[in-house]
């Protein structure tokens, strides 16, 4: 089977996707969709001067502010009504997964399969809400308390800036539900890699204007393609390395006849946790900076100063704390999404075994011994992609719009993009094999 699918995915082509009627529908919805997420990004919220905002967001632009304004392809900057994007959602479902790992109940809802899954995404619905409501109230009132930003402030424009931004966020978790089930899959993960992308154009543009007033070398402007190409390639690579554990079954006997035991593997990606790990540790880092801009800087004690100074980007404080984080929240991610106890309990009840291992307990610890090897492996990739941005940062002064954390996304959402659509494609054509060996059974069968 597992041959059949490889000479199915190696033979895909154009004719191939041209007869997938239903794979270009997907296709089609899931680009509407983005659309109609590119367009909310632009209707202002109401009671905004745009003006007083927008001078106001240059002061904090290169705070948490800046960070999850790229997330939101640009909504944060333009206060749209989608500004608060996505992230609630996301910070839910992290929520969610940390409880499933401590709460007893919660635990035992993951293990109930598709009706337990159904149960903690309303949970998850539940906590978007709660924390949609509690960021937009806090961003109204930040808002209100900005210079001539809002036209009318009052308890009218808070509640409906509330109403709006939590509105915005549960139509995106709705949209990218749609996008999961009627597009192409990953709905979430495509809105934010909307988002980023959306403002790669306006940073090539300015880079090369940079290169065009001479403020730029052509020569380093160069040198920054050829590293990001560099950079995307070690990416894509770590991405899909796996290291597989072989896993046997015994031989089974089916009346007189003995059936040699099967083989298979048990996949562990280098790279666990994914893009959690940056996306954390650069909230917690920016978090201080930005709560401090809303204040009076002038007013701050000397020693908030200078931690301030330290945690600037680019400071080689700031840079070992980064990477510190990443490091901590790779190990700490990867311990919440995969058990190796669970893991080896599974291999056990479907009589599977590790050569050289005994089943359960000698099997989970053989598991948890090979993924904080590669774990640690990951660790120091994730670390190397983000903070080589930063260094490059502070050695040249060059702006760089895809930073570590935007970079992994861009290339983890494309890589699963387009498995989902080879996938689709697979499944056209194994629809088309039967529908021809059926034609052809029926006309044996006359």
């Amino acid at each position: 089977m597992a041959s059949a699918a490889e000479q199915l995915a190696s033979n895909l082509n154009f004719a191939a996707f041209a007869k997938a009627e239903d794979l270009k529908k997907r296709i089609w919805f899931t680009l509407g969709a983005l659309f109609v997420y590119r367009l909310g990004t632009y209707i202002p919220l109401p009671g905004i001067n745009p003006d007083a905002f927008a001078q106001a967001f240059q002061q904090q632009s290169g705070g948490v502010l800046g960070m999850f304004n790229m997330f939101a392809g640009g909504a944060v900057e333009r206060m749209a009504i989608f500004a608060l994007g996505i992230m609630p959602y996301i910070s839910a479902s992290i929520i969610m997964q940390l409880m499933t790992s401590v709460v007893p109940t919660l635990e035992a809802l993951k293990k109930e399969g598709e009706q337990g899954r159904k149960i903690i995404n309303q949970y998850t619905r539940y906590g978007t809400v709660l924390l949609a409501l509690v960021q937009s109230y806090g961003i109204a009132v930040g808002l209100q308390g900005g210079n001539n930003i809002v036209s009318n402030p009052g308890l009218f424009f808070q509640i409906s800036t509330v109403i709006t931004l939590t509105g915005g966020t549960m139509f995106l978790m709705w949209l990218g539900e749609q996008i999961t089930a009627r597009g192409i899959g990953n709905g979430i993960s495509l809105i934010i890699f909307a988002g980023i992308v959306a403002g790669l154009p306006h940073a090539i543009s300015g880079t090369l204007e940079l290169s065009r007033t001479g403020a730029l070398s052509t020569g380093l402007v160069l040198a920054i393609m050829v590293l990001a190409v560099a950079v995307i390639a070690i990416i894509v690579f770590v991405e899909r390395a796996q290291r597989r554990l072989l896993i046997q079954y015994p031989k089974r006997q089916v009346g007189n006849r003995m059936f040699q035991g099967d083989t298979s593997h048990l996949p562990l990606k280098l790279n666990t946790a994914g893009v959690i790990p940056p996306i954390f540790a650069s909230s917690l880092l920016l978090l201080p900076a930005t709560l401090a801009g809303f204040s009076n800087t002038q007013n701050l004690p000397s020693w908030a100063s200078t931690i301030l100074t330290a945690l600037g980007h680019g400071q080689p404080i700031y840079m070992f704390l980064y990477g510190a984080m990443i490091v901590f929240f790779a190990f700490f991610y990867t311990a919440i999404v995969f058990n190796p106890k669970e893991t080896a309990d599974q291999l056990k009840k479907h009589s599977g075994f590790i050569p050289g291992y005994r089943p359960g307990e000698r099997t989970a610890e053989y598991i948890d011994y090979v993924l904080t090897r590669i774990t640690v492996i990951g660790a120091i990739y994730l670390v190397a992609i983000c903070l080589m941005p930063e260094y490059l940062i502070a050695a040249t002064g060059v702006p760089f719009y895809l930073g570590g954390t935007s970079l992994l996304i861009v290339v983890s959402v494309t890589l699963d993009t387009v498995a989902q659509v080879q996938g689709h494609l697979i499944a056209h054509q194994y629809e088309g094999l039967i529908k021809k060996s059926k034609l052809r059974g029926g006309k044996r069968g006359r």
